[in-house]
């Protein structure tokens, strides 16, 4: 079982294509960002949010301070779309889970109200974070790279 490194994944490539995911500020889709530990099994294969991906137990990190089950809806900046240089780019605002103690070695970004793919948990991208990450009693935040087109988290060219 592995995090295989960031992947965006293959479910979503052909949801987007169909229209399934709405990046749109206001009236688009929502999205969640959820915690996994080492024992995961997430990568471009990964179709849905799943509490045990990969028939693993306890792979979602476990409820603690501001993280629940399913992890927290991301925010999205105005605009969180873009065009430059012949690539769509895509943003989000950082994600911190606050008052909380955990380990987590990566991410699973999904999308709760889709319109077509396979239901109301699809998949859109991975996160491997390299290494287990911990908070204790503290603050645990997701930082999203630069809303360019050479680091956005999503990047089509």
């Amino acid at each position: 079982m592995a995090i295989t490194t960031n992947a965006i994944c293959n479910s979503f490539k052909k949801e987007l294509l169909e229209g399934a995911h709405k990046f749109q500020f206001t009236s688009g889709s929502t999205f969640k960002l959820a915690l996994y530990n080492s024992n995961a099994t997430l990568g471009k294969s990964t179709t849905n949010y799943a509490t045990n991906p990969g028939g693993g137990t306890n792979t979602e990190v476990a409820n603690t301070g501001t993280y629940v089950a399913g992890g927290l809806a991301l925010v999205k900046p105005n605009p969180s779309v873009s065009m430059a240089s012949s690539t769509a780019i895509v943003d989000f605002d950082n994600l911190s889970f606050t008052s909380v103690s955990l380990t987590a070695r990566g991410a699973l970004i999904y999308n709760t109200t889709t319109s077509g793919g396979s239901g109301t948990t699809d998949s859109v991208c991975v996160l491997d974070f390299g290494a287990d990450k911990t908070a204790t009693s503290g603050t645990f935040t997701v930082q999203f790279p630069a809303f360019t087109t050479s680091a956005a988290i999503l990047r089509i060219a």
